[in-house]
């Protein structure tokens, strides 16, 4: 398996896994992750900046924040229960080397939500043509994947759905400590996951 795959099939293993602790029956619940897909690239529209009205500069930290977060619902509509998790990975890998690109990032972020809009489909190549326009790499996508997806882990583990969850540490909200936690750590290591958990174990108030 090549570097990509593997890490494609640790975000495909990380996303069943917390799909399964949200609802053990996910698969037969019928959710609309294509509609989840959609909404993000609306959002995420607003932080690139589409209003010819005023001046705006893309937030382009936000925006791969929001790209690794419609890829935790394109792996949910990938994932059937039946193709094993390498070969979701070799094909998601051959379509993100394979990237479609509008004139700009807004159009080819269009192009994505059309593709979940009408078809409900996860159009990994135009994903990937937004990735290419942003300067973001698989790496800054499974950085950024397996450290949210450990975050949401962490908050469930926490007391995130019965409200005693804490999100602010020490002046700080969860997502920038899991910020600095990440960029304390080898991305490389195979428990890079664990560390990450770890390292927010090490700062949440006791």
């Amino acid at each position: 398996m090549s570097a990509n795959v593997t890490k494609l099939v640790v975000m495909l293993e990380m996303q069943n896994a917390m799909n399964t602790k949200v609802h053990e029956q996910w698969f037969n619940q019928g959710f609309d992750w294509y509609r989840a897909i959609w909404v993000e690239c609306a959002e995420m529209l607003d932080h690139y900046g589409w209003k010819w009205w005023k001046k705006q500069t893309p937030d382009t930290e936000q925006v791969i924040l929001e790209l690794v977060d419609i890829f935790h619902f394109g792996l949910s509509l990938r994932i059937d229960g039946k193709t094993s998790y390498q070969d979701l990975a070799e094909q998601l890998d051959t379509q993100l080397q394979q990237p479609q690109c509008a004139a700009d990032f807004k159009q080819t972020l269009e192009q994505l939500a059309a593709s979940a809009v009408a078809e409900k489909t996860f159009n990994a190549q135009a994903f990937a043509g937004c990735m290419q326009q942003i300067d973001m790499t698989i790496d800054d996508l499974y950085r950024g994947y397996v450290g949210k997806n450990t975050l949401n882990f962490f908050r469930q583990d926490h007391g995130y759905k019965d409200g005693t969850y804490i999100k602010v540490w020490n002046g700080q909200e969860d997502n920038e400590h899991l910020v600095e936690v990440v960029k304390s750590l080898d991305t490389e290591h195979p428990d890079f996951a664990k560390n990450v958990y770890a390292g927010l174990v090490a700062r949440y108030p006791s």
